[in-house]
């Protein structure tokens, strides 16, 4: 009798808690996101950290080529007028990473420092859904001309993420390019010049914790 008292129990514990886990299990909202296999567990962990974009339509997609950059996050061309609760965005993946000697495969890409790339990318969209569609305009221009505004949005995008609690997977995806002897030093000077530091990251952790 103990023993099937615990048993039923044990059911009755897995019914209160059986609605909380298929919550957690569907907090992300498949139907609007376009993610490749290859990433598809990344890309999910990293959307994890962001409920605010549980309705927000984004397509993940990847480029052989993406000029100057190994991500790329932009508001779609048909949504870019739309009230900005309503745009959609691409973000896209080069499959190869700049380096000097040779091509380096995104497929080469450990697990943490991808879903850190794409907790980055996924700042931006956060940053571009808070600007009205002037706001956006105004964006562009001065992301084509002004070295300081780069600097801005990356930083700010590096924020969003750290605050959304990815701070430990953005420090791994820095320390992974600054780190890695094959990746090219422009590419790594590009990082230093408009990104957050290592060390900056690790102090908003410390502030954020």
């Amino acid at each position: 009798m103990r023993y099937f008292t615990k048993s039923l129990t044990h059911i009755a514990l897995l019914f209160i808690y059986l609605p909380f886990t298929m919550i957690a299990a569907t907090e992300i909202n498949l139907s609007n996101k376009i993610i490749p296999e290859s990433i598809k567990s990344e890309t999910l962990k990293a959307l994890s950290f962001y409920p605010e974009l549980k309705d927000c339509e984004i397509e993940f997609v990847f480029k052989d080529n993406i000029k100057k950059s190994t991500m790329q996050a932009q508001p779609t061309f048909g949504s870019f007028f739309r009230n900005r609760k309503n745009r959609s965005y691409v973000i896209k993946i080069s499959r190869k990473i700049q380096i000097d000697t040779e091509e380096m495969s995104i497929d080469d890409v450990p697990s943490e420092v991808m879903i850190g790339w794409l907790g980055h990318e996924l700042g931006h969209v956060m940053d571009y859904r808070s600007r009205s569609n002037m706001g956006m305009l105004i964006f562009g221009a001065k992301y084509l001309f002004s070295k300081s505004h780069i600097q801005e949005v990356e930083r700010s995008a590096d924020t969003f993420a750290i605050k959304h609690g990815m701070g430990n997977y953005i420090l791994k995806t820095k320390n992974f390019i600054l780190d890695h002897a094959d990746i090219s030093e422009t590419y790594k000077a590009k990082l230093r010049k408009l990104y957050m530091s290592p060390e900056e990251v690790m102090h908003m952790l410390e502030e954020y914790q």
